[in-house]
Formats: C-alpha cells, structure tokens, sequence
C-alpha cells in the first residue's frame, strides 16, 4: 500500500531520528508506530487523525492527553488494555467511553481455574506441581516486587528459590530465575531455557509480566498474592492458559487478604 510506516523508540537516534521527525511534521509518514518516545513534545504531526494506544494501563493520564493535544482538532482516539485498571472502569460505567468487548478465548484456549490456598497448604500445592511436571507441563512461581525495598524483595525472591530447590531438587528437576537484578544477557538467557523446555520450572518477580508467551506452561503459583495489585495478578495470569491444557493459578496468601 502507498503508506509510508515508521517505528520511534527511545533507542532511535540521530539522523534516523531527525528523519522521522521532519517526516511526522510535513506530513510524509502517514502511520507513526512506537513507545512512550511518541509522547515528546519534539514530535510534532502535520494532521494527527487517531490515536492507537495499546496496553493503556501502562500510560499515565497526563501521558495520554499529551497525545491528544498533538493536534489542533482532538483526533479519534483507540485504548485497547487486557487489564481492569480503575479509572477505564469508572469512565465506562460513566459513559465517557464507547466500548467494544473481546469475550471469547482463541480456538481451543480453556478457562483459566483460579484457585486460594494459605500457606499451610504449601505441600500440597508443590505435589499438584509435581504431578503437572510429570506429565510434562511447565510452572511458573511468582514472588512480589515491592517498590519501597528492592533489598528486601531480593532476599525473599531468593529465599524462596532456595525453598522450590528442596521441593524440585536436580537433577530431577530444573529451574530458571529471573529478576530485575540480573544483567540482560543473564536474563534472556534464563527466558530462552524456559521457553525451550531445557527447564520445567520459572522462579520469578513480575519481570514476566508482559511478552513472555510459553503455551506448554499449565501452572502458576503467585507467592504473597496479597501483596499484588489487582492489575498485576490479571497481568500475570495472562502467561498461562497460552496452550490447550487446563491451566490453574494458586494465590498462595502469606500474610492478612481483604479482597
């Protein structure tokens, strides 16, 4: 088609940049695709029409009206998220958005099973794990990220990985981590053994959240679910259920839960 595409993120520098910059502003581009480096008040449209904001949850509000303030005449705009945040909630109900829905899952997708355990029911979660594995399924195991003390959120991480080891021990078993400590090489290296099937089980903070697409994985056990938020919970269920098996979450709760 006689489109002229381009694709700007915070990486593009330089002459490439200055290129895709001249050509949003004279109009030569005519379909812009890219991060939150859209947002910068560098780029400038010709006759900015509509606006496609995937993954809405992940743009603040004053992020958002920047976008549509790009053009003298407000454009369309399109916010498509996966994710129950409550201001899109509230705007619905109030009638401030026109909404289409998604309800179906893909062919052959099952329903995800959501299931609450305490923490005095550990061991029988790790046997359901086990009996998953045996047929030769993956797990997740997810532990909470908390802001205010990455320390703290480190140690727990790895005293937890600690703990799924004297449950999966090798070399029956083999495990990958990921956190956001780890140097990118290390981390993509640990994605690739889990996505391959060189590991059954991945021991994780919420670093997965998002892109990571592994159909065979049946199970996942959210540590502390009471120290997620809603958003992150729905984020994070979307890594299982990619597949044709039942699929399960635990929210194993650790501490106090008011839902």
């Amino acid at each position: 088609m006689d489109i002229e595409v381009a694709l700007l993120t915070g990486s593009v520098k330089g002459k490439e940049r200055k290129v895709i910059l001249q050509g949003v502003a004279d109009g030569s581009i005519h379909l812009l695709i890219g991060t939150h480096a859209v947002i910068e008040d560098a780029v400038q449209f010709q006759n900015l029409g509509l606006v496609i904001v995937d993954e809405q949850h992940r743009f603040g509000v004053a992020q958002r009206a920047r976008l549509w303030e790009k053009n003298q005449v407000p454009p369309h705009v399109l916010v498509m998220t996966a994710t129950p945040i409550p201001r899109t909630l509230a705007m619905t109900a109030y009638g401030d958005l026109d909404y289409s829905v998604i309800d179906e899952l893909p062919p052959g997708r099952q329903p995800i099973q959501t299931v609450h355990r305490l923490d005095s029911d550990r061991s029988n979660v790790m046997d359901f794990l086990k009996a998953e594995i045996a047929l030769g399924r993956q797990v997740y195991v997810i532990f909470p990220l908390i802001e205010e003390s990455d320390k703290l959120d480190y140690e727990n991480l790895m005293r937890g990985y600690d703990e799924i080891k004297t449950y999966f021990p090798e070399p029956q078993y083999w495990i990958s981590m990921v956190h956001g400590k780890q140097p990118a090489i290390q981390k993509e290296e640990n994605m690739r053994r889990f996505v391959e099937h060189d590991t059954q089980i991945m021991v994780s903070t919420t670093v997965i959240e998002v892109g990571v697409n592994v159909p065979n994985a049946s199970v996942m056990v959210i540590e502390s679910a009471e120290k997620f938020g809603l958003s992150q919970l729905h984020q994070l269920r979307g890594r299982v259920g990619r597949g044709a098996e039942k699929v399960i979450v635990y929210y194993l709760q650790v501490g106090n839960w008011a839902m």
